[in-house]
């Protein structure tokens, strides 16, 4: 009897043992595996801590007044260049103005403008100035008649002769008789400086004819007084006026550079010292593709990069 009871409890004991077992492993839960419970953890802290990424820092804004004096064939340029840069920078005011080349190297040294503009380079007594150069563009001029001349070309040395009053009826080159009448820049032009350089081969000009301040006055003086000749930069050519060829080239984008018209002039932006602030920023634009690119040959002159090998 005790045999069967202690066997019947060892048998009971050990089912006993057994679905505790079941029981024990029914309950357990697993838990989440710990590499993973971690990384959503810190993932989380990680996004409640993480800094806003870096925003891109605020374009200072460009204010000031910026004054440019010189060249007044490069005047038409410097304009529409103001303009559109003080409508993208409406506290920056631009204030161009004319005077010659020489006028606004000479105003740019003495610190009375913020940039010079000129058709020819800086000189000698410049030297020491401290003056940076800029090349904004490239401008051709033309010689340019009254447009009741007949001629249509003029050779080197046939304008020199003109210009130095060697020859003073439009006969003696082919034309109807009738008297030449020279209209000059005054000797502050740069313009007056590249044609006394390029056509005269540095000789003089005459002191025959009359003398016009500016490009434009230039152009009006020439289309209204019969029988004139005079030179411009090409963008004040209108329909009051002719431009001559010269050696049988007419001027033209190809022809300068192939180096087949040789009346052009390379235009400088010269500063006292690196540009800074506004008149840094104008410059800037000008040189810009978007200006350079786009607007330069919509005004009638051309690219600065032209002429770079």
């Amino acid at each position: 009897m005790l045999k069967q009871l202690s066997k019947k409890g060892l048998s009971l004991a050990m089912v006993s043992i057994l679905m505790l077992g079941v029981l024990s492993a029914c309950g357990t839960k697993t838990d989440p595996a710990p590499n993973n419970s971690a990384a959503g953890g810190d993932k989380t802290a990680t996004t409640g801590d993480k800094k806003p990424a870096d925003q891109p820092a605020k374009t200072e804004e460009i204010t000031g007044t910026v004054t440019a004096s010189g060249s007044s064939a490069l005047l038409p340029l410097v304009k529409a260049a103001a303009d559109e840069f003080m409508k993208k920078n409406p506290k920056v005011t631009i204030n161009p103005t004319a005077g010659g080349s020489g006028t606004g190297l000479k105003n740019v040294a003495d610190g009375t403008s913020d940039i010079g503009n000129s058709d020819i380079e800086a000189g000698p007594e410049y030297k020491d100035k401290g003056l940076v150069d800029h090349i904004v563009a490239v401008a051709s001029f033309a010689i340019i008649v009254n447009k009741d001349v007949t001629i249509d070309n003029l050779t080197k040395a046939q304008a020199a002769d003109i210009f130095s009053g060697k020859i003073t009826n439009w006969k003696e080159v082919g034309g109807k008789d009738q008297k030449i009448t020279i209209v000059h820049r005054p000797d502050s032009s740069g313009s007056r400086a590249l044609v006394k350089k390029i056509v005269l081969d540095g000789k003089d000009f005459t002191k025959d004819g009359v003398t016009q301040e500016s490009s434009g006055a230039m152009a009006t003086t020439v289309g209204q007084t019969t029988g004139a000749i005079g030179y411009v930069d090409t963008p004040y050519i209108n329909d009051t006026l002719k431009a001559l060829k010269f050696e049988g080239v007419a001027f033209s984008k190809d022809a300068i550079k192939d180096g087949k018209y040789p009346l052009y002039g390379i235009e400088h932006m010269y500063t006292k010292g690196e540009a800074k602030g506004a008149a840094k920023a104008f410059i800037d634009y000008l040189m810009s593709p978007e200006f350079q690119d786009k607007k330069v040959e919509e005004l009638k002159f051309l690219p600065a990069n032209l002429l770079k090998k």
